[in-house]
């Protein structure tokens, strides 16, 4: 048999970062020095690598000597170790109003997965796919995230099915915290699914359904929200385009929530958001790319506001 070494295709940094995850769990375990089949070293290149490459976890481990059974389990330690340090959802909101962001921007993602024999009862009452989305018509996990202005991801929520609704989801995971950062002027923007979300979750209004034309106030409204709203697109494209992993998942639906929440710590830490990076390079600063895009001032959305309130729209 031959052996390909792999190629992550991440910095040195990165690498050095998750391997000291794991190795700090070992410790923590008593682990002793040489009983493991991997290093942390290795262990973190063959969780990037799969992360990276979205190839089959054991076809990764067979090249770097080690079982099929071993190759998972070590998977599943790095995803763990990982996603114990994605940020709490109320920590990710506090650093927001620290920062003095005008809005975050909520949005969710159908993850894609195999089929699944989970049944459930649609509010008709006819047995459905409880995991198959209407909106992707595929399977998968919905997971809720809340970005930046500028669209970069701060948040992931727990993974439900993916027949459950955006604003459902939102509902469960997301809504009360947001409306609760409303009061202290941070708004919420999300797109014309989460209509009726609540107070201080701002949405697009639909068109009618009888086609008619918008009113003036609510067609302005419509365009003041949307170009603040838009850049939310950028937070899961930049999850799932620098971890393909997130474009389907292979391996058991209850691992979305850990593996997703693991794909944003490493692109937190890679883009110098996250505070573990702040931790290695004390008094430091790096060129960002979640500060390239400049925050909206707080009037503009106040603005927007009081322009309209002569004919608020049904959703304000």
């Amino acid at each position: 048999m031959i052996a390909c070494p792999a190629m992550p295709g991440v910095p040195a940094e990165l690498v050095s970062f998750l391997a000291e995850l794991p190795a700090a769990e070992r410790r923590a375990r008593g682990t002793r020095t040489g009983a493991r089949a991997l290093t942390c070293d290795k262990q973190a290149i063959f969780a990037l690598v799969w992360f990276r490459e979205r190839r089959d976890g054991a076809l990764i481990g067979r090249g770097l000597g080690i079982s099929q059974a071993t190759a998972y389990r070590y998977l599943d330690e790095a995803i763990d170790v990982l996603a114990a340090r994605a940020p709490d959802l109320y920590e990710a909101l506090q650093r927001g109003h620290d920062e003095g962001w005008s809005h975050v921007i909520l949005d969710g993602k159908i993850v894609a997965t195999d089929r699944l024999p989970v049944k459930t009862a649609s509010t008709k009452g006819t047995t459905i796919d409880a995991w198959y989305s209407g909106k992707t018509r595929d399977f998968g996990g919905n997971i809720q995230a809340v970005m930046r202005p500028g669209g970069f991801p701060v948040w992931i929520s727990e993974a439900g099915p993916g027949g459950v609704h955006d604003l459902t989801a939102a509902r469960e995971h997301v809504l009360g915290a947001l409306c609760a950062a409303a009061g202290p002027g941070m708004a919420t923007l999300a797109d014309p699914g989460y209509e009726g979300a609540g107070i201080g979750v701002h949405t697009p209004v639909k068109q009618p359904a009888d086609r008619s034309e918008l009113d003036i106030n609510t067609r302005t409204r419509n365009t003041l929200l949307r170009p603040l709203r838009c850049p939310g697109e950028r937070g899961f494209a930049l999850l799932a385009g620098r971890w393909p992993t997130l474009r389907h998942i292979m391996v058991s639906p209850r691992k979305i929530t850990k593996i997703a929440r693991a794909a944003l710590v490493l692109t937190q830490f890679e883009h110098g958001y996250h505070a573990c990076w702040a931790e290695r390079h004390p008094g430091q600063k790096r060129c960002r790319v979640w500060e390239n895009v400049p925050l909206p001032k707080a009037r503009t959305l106040a603005g927007a506001t009081a322009n309209t309130s002569a004919s608020p729209p049904p959703s304000w």
